[in-house]
């Protein structure tokens, strides 16, 4: 049998006990956290704890590491005479994995037994009650490094209202065995500024930003990066340190950048702060935090700036001795030379933290690019607000144009659809 065990239910225990009628020894295949992370959320429980709750559940004879959703190797290994699952999987994501357990039980003659499937119990089930009934700052601060461990790359969306959130928690893409989705939520404090009809110069404070996050989190139970500008003052840094933390917020970003705020993908002239005031302001975070579960991560702007590369490479260092978290390299490049070569260089440091890139300008590169270059993060950090503005636009245009709404409903969703898509609260 393989499982995730990360809820154990009764749909499990039934598994066992007919796994057990069928043969002397039970053996548990059990996914790693890496195996589950490439096909649905990241487990509850560790890989250990999930393990020593398994080995001690009655009819179990032996638990071995399953590294990927496919048995092959397992099966291969132990040569089982059956294999026993409940008959859920012959739909959906798993369909797949199915089949080749039968073409490769077929090699010794091995037998796939399926049990009764009873609805609703599965830690699926279980996962969305709790996007139902919400989570707890504690438990989704947690969830980012987390998924920086398990995942080869860490995908994240921007949002600036609670709809967002809701996009960001449901939307999915399947693709045979692999299931895509969004890992995380990215709180701009460009969007956040542009959906409120304000410049992004830091002119929406802290309180109203709290608001955002607030709407964003009453819809998502995915852990959150901030947008920080450039901190403030160290004295403000502190404090927002604190309250983000408290809030349950995983990681703020900020730039080593000073004076009032400009946008780095404008034609403005951006100043870029020293390297040993922006060492003390993460210092000063760090020092601020209550766990190390928060994290600060290090933006820099030399790129944007236009200093070399050497001064990005020296700069990462220092903030890295200094305690940040993570590394995010920008550029306003439209292709991603600069970032590629940033990239290559920053692998062969012997100290690293997790690499951040935001492709928002060089927007032709892949995950699978980035991965391969080392970045553990990426930020997708404008796309859901520039991709409702020109809509909005259309179907005003339209309303305008005509002088009624018929023609506008090609550029809206219908009523029913935006009830149904907000959950219940029940």
């Amino acid at each position: 049998m393989a499982m995730c065990a990360d809820l154990i239910h009764n749909e499990h225990i039934n598994v066992i006990k007919k796994a057990s009628e069928l043969g002397d020894e039970v053996i548990i295949g059990l996914l790693t956290d890496e195996a589950i992370a490439t096909y649905k959320k990241i487990p509850f429980l560790s890989f250990e704890q999930r393990k020593t709750i398994v080995e001690n559940i009655k009819g179990v004879s032996k638990v071995v590491p399953q590294k990927t959703l496919d048995y092959t190797e397992n099966l291969k290994m132990i040569k089982p005479d059956f294999v026993v699952h409940s008959e859920d999987w012959k739909t959906g994501v798993q369909s797949q994995t199915r089949d080749k357990v039968i073409e490769v039980l077929k090699e010794w003659n091995g037998k796939l037994y399926e049990t009764p499937y009873i609805v609703g119990t599965s830690s699926t089930a279980l996962r969305d009650y709790d996007l139902i009934n919400g989570t707890t700052p504690e438990r989704r601060m947690k969830k980012l490094k987390r998924l920086i461990e398990l995942k080869p790359i860490v995908r994240i969306l921007e949002a600036h209202n609670g709809l967002g959130g809701l996009i960001i928690e449901n939307t999915k893409f399947v693709q045979g065995s692999e299931v895509r989705e969004f890992d995380g939520v990215w709180c701009s404090s460009l969007t956040d500024s542009v959906s409120k009809g304000k410049p992004d110069i830091e002119y929406v404070d802290l309180t109203s930003r709290i608001n955002t996050i607030n709407q964003i989190f009453e819809s998502t139970t995915k852990p959150m990066i901030v947008d920080g500008d450039s901190g403030g003052p160290i004295e403000h840094f502190v404090m927002t340190v604190r309250t983000l933390e408290r809030l349950g917020v995983s990681a703020i970003i900020i730039e080593d950048k000073k004076g009032l705020k400009r946008n780095s993908l404008s034609d403005e002239k951006q100043e870029q702060d020293s390297v040993d005031d922006f060492c003390s302001k993460i210092k000063a975070g760090r020092n601020a935090r209550v766990t190390n579960d928060f994290m600060i991560i290090a933006r820099i702007e030399s790129l944007i700036c236009g200093k070399s590369m050497k001064d990005a490479l020296l700069r990462a260092a220092a903030y890295i001795e200094a305690g940040a978290d993570g590394i995010m390299i920008h550029s306003k490049k439209s292709e991603p030379s600069e970032i590629i070569e940033f990239c290559k260089e920053y692998a062969k440091f012997s100290n690293k933290v997790p690499l951040v890139a935001v492709p928002s300008t060089y927007s032709s590169i892949t995950e699978d690019e980035l991965k391969n270059l080392g970045v553990k993060v990426v930020i997708y950090a404008n796309h859901l607000l520039r991709s409702a503005y020109p809509a909005m636009v259309r179907a005003a245009e339209s309303i305008l144009e005509n002088k009624r709404a018929l023609e506008a409903d090609e550029f809206c969703m219908p009523i029913k659809l935006i009830i149904k898509f907000i959950p219940s609260s029940k």
